[in-house]
C-alpha cells in the first residue's frame, strides 16, 4: 500500500485548479461561456450585430408585429401579421379599433358602427343620419380607394419592408448592451447611444439573428417581432361582405 504524504495530497487537489486558472487569470477560464450554444452574434461589435439583424429582417418573408407606438398623432396599438404580398391585423387608437386587410394593392378597412359614426367627430354626438349610415358599414370590409387621402396612411401599417425599416432602425452610434430573453429566446441588446436614446434593439442569439423587440427612444413605444417566416393565408373578402364606394371612403 502506498501512503501519500500531506504535500502529495495537496498537489493532487490543487493541480486541476492550477491548470484551469494559471498564475495570472484566476478562474475566468473555467467560467461558463455566455455564447455557448448561441449563433455567435453576441461576440460581435454592436454595429455588426445591428447589420446582421437588419439583413435577417430584410430577407424574411413574414413576421408578426405587436406593440405600442407613441407619436404626435397619438398612441397606436398594433397587432399585424405582415408578408411581402400583404397583411392582416388590427390597429387600436384612443377612441377605436379597426382591422386592416391588404392583398396586393387592394386595401380593406373593417370596423364597427361606432367607429364610423364618430369618424373625425370625436367631440360631437353622432346624428341620426350618421348612425343610420354607420349601421350599413358595421362589420363590413370597406375597400379603401387608392386615391383617398387615407390610403397611404393606412397602407403604411401593412407594408412589411417600409414598416420594419421605420420601426427597428437605431439612431446614434450603436452600443452593445446586456443579455436578455424575449419570448424565451436569448438576446443581446444593441442601443442607439450609451443611454439608448436612439432606441434599443434585442437581437436573437439563437437561430437566425432576427430582431425580437425594439424599444423606441424617448418613450416612443415598444414593439415585439415574432413568427419570422411563418406564412399565413391572405384572401380578399367575398363580395357579400365588401362595400366599395369608388374613389373615396364614406364620410358618415
Amino acid at each position: 500500500m502506498t501512503v501519500r504524504t500531506p504535500s502529495s495530497r495537496i498537489r493532487r487537489a490543487v493541480t486541476p485548479l492550477a491548470l484551469c486558472a494559471g498564475l495570472t487569470v484566476g478562474l475566468t477560464a473555467c467560467a461558463a461561456d455566455p455564447d455557448e450554444g448561441t449563433n455567435g452574434v453576441g461576440k460581435l461589435a454592436a454595429p455588426e450585430i445591428e447589420r446582421k439583424a437588419q439583413t435577417a429582417a430584410d430577407k424574411a418573408t413574414a413576421v408578426r408585429l405587436s406593440g405600442t407606438l407613441v407619436s404626435k398623432g397619438g398612441t397606436f396599438k398594433l397587432n399585424m401579421r405582415l408578408k411581402q404580398g400583404g397583411a392582416t391585423g388590427s390597429v387600436t387608437t384612443k377612441n377605436s379599433t379597426f382591422e386592416l386587410l391588404r392583398v396586393g394593392d387592394a386595401l380593406y378597412l373593417k370596423a364597427d358602427a361606432g367607429f364610423w359614426a364618430h369618424d373625425d367627430k370625436a367631440d360631437e354626438a353622432p346624428t341620426e343620419a350618421d348612425t343610420e349610415a354607420a349601421d350599413k358599414l358595421d362589420d363590413m370590409y370597406v375597400k379603401v380607394p387608392q386615391g383617398d387621402p387615407s390610403y397611404k396612411q393606412l397602407r403604411g401599417f401593412t407594408d412589411m419592408g417600409p414598416l420594419l425599416d421605420g420601426l427597428i432602425t437605431l439612431h446614434g452610434g450603436a452600443v452593445k448592451g446586456d443579455r436578455d430573453q424575449i419570448g424565451g429566446v436569448r438576446t443581446v441588446k444593441v442601443k442607439g447611444g450609451e443611454d439608448g436614446d436612439g432606441g434599443t434593439l434585442d437581437v436573437a442569439l439563437e437561430g437566425d439573428p432576427y430582431p425580437l423587440q425594439f424599444a423606441r427612444g424617448g418613450g416612443g413605444g415598444v414593439v415585439v417581432l415574432s413568427e419570422w417566416n411563418r406564412d399565413f393565408p391572405l384572401a380578399e373578402p367575398s363580395t357579400e361582405e365588401t362595400l366599395d364606394y369608388g374613389k373615396q371612403l364614406p364620410r358618415t
